[in-house]
């Protein structure tokens, strides 16, 4: 399990997580439908099942052009840790207990699994002939809200659609900060990014203006919700446009050596800290009622 764990890089599911507990407690917490504890423990399996196939996915697939990357070369596939041939099985296992997992749900949810896979699987083909790829990454990742919500209600809304658009910027923005670090190994490669395209001080310029529509896409529920937040989400949002903000400041044209603390560091505190102010808010106006 242990060597699985580090194939997938077990922790980098405190991006979409946090968001993705946002999505369930909004769809308890705005509509009729009650709190159950095996519907949220579904949810959570769903988000483990569908991160562990994206990622192992995502290095099964590259695993020659890991190979061949300095920054990549001891990932487990290349420095013989796991096989392919067992990473390409632990992705199938995954994908089935996915989709049996939203069986348990709801229809909508089961109907919808194979789209959900398609979209965070797909998205490790995509470097090979577009620099969009990053978007297609942040697209995966915002389906989390939105998934989780469903799974509560059945049924689409506006405000978590708002989250899952504040995810695919965010994810978008800073997967962009991320791929700076291959940008000449990307152009020898012929591998399609935002930085190989655009340069260093281009990739950060649309990173920021994604940061931007991602900061006004959590600000937005304030206005589409009918009741009204606490202080408690104030607080968060100000916290998550601040992380912003913070990993820009960390990563500049000529110096990207702290590209490693602005992308996880930095975003896992922003994504972790904004859901328990959600959390916190929804609690604190269920208890006021």
């Amino acid at each position: 399990m242990k060597k699985y764990f580090s194939l997938v890089l077990f922790a980098h599911s405190i991006f979409a997580l946090p968001f993705a507990m946002i999505g369930f407690f909004l769809g308890v917490t705005t509509t009729a439908n009650p709190f159950n504890w095996m519907l949220l423990v579904a949810v959570l399996l769903c988000m483990v099942f569908a991160r562990n196939a994206a990622m192992a996915f995502n290095r099964y697939l590259d695993r020659n052009i890991d190979a061949k990357n300095p920054r990549t070369q001891m990932r487990d596939i290349p420095a013989g840790k796991v096989s392919a041939n067992e990473a390409l099985i632990f992705v199938i296992i995954n994908c089935i207990l996915f989709i049996a997992t939203t069986a348990f749900i709801n229809k909508l949810c089961f109907y919808l699994s194979p789209v959900a896979l398609f979209v965070v699987l797909f998205y490790s083909y995509t470097k090979r002939f577009t620099a969009l790829c990053h978007l297609v990454l942040g697209l995966g990742l915002s389906l989390a809200p939105i998934g989780a919500y469903i799974a509560v209600t059945g049924a689409f809304s506006v405000v978590p659609v708002l989250y899952s658009f504040a995810v695919l910027f965010w994810v978008s923005g800073f997967d962009i900060i991320y791929a700076l670090q291959d940008e000449d190994f990307d152009r020898e490669e012929k591998l399609h990014s935002i930085p190989a395209a655009l340069g260093i001080k281009n990739a950060l310029r649309l990173s920021v203006v994604l940061h931007i529509f991602s900061a006004l896409c959590v600000i937005l529920p304030i206005f589409f919700t009918p009741h009204n937040f606490s202080w408690f989400y104030y607080v968060g949002v100000a916290f998550f446009c601040f992380m912003l903000i913070y990993q820009h400041l960390l990563v500049k044209p000529n110096d990207i050596s702290k590209v490693n603390k602005a992308f996880a560091t930095t975003n896992g505190f922003a994504s972790v800290v904004f859901a328990v102010c959600f959390l916190a808010d929804a609690l604190f106006r269920t208890i006021l009622h």
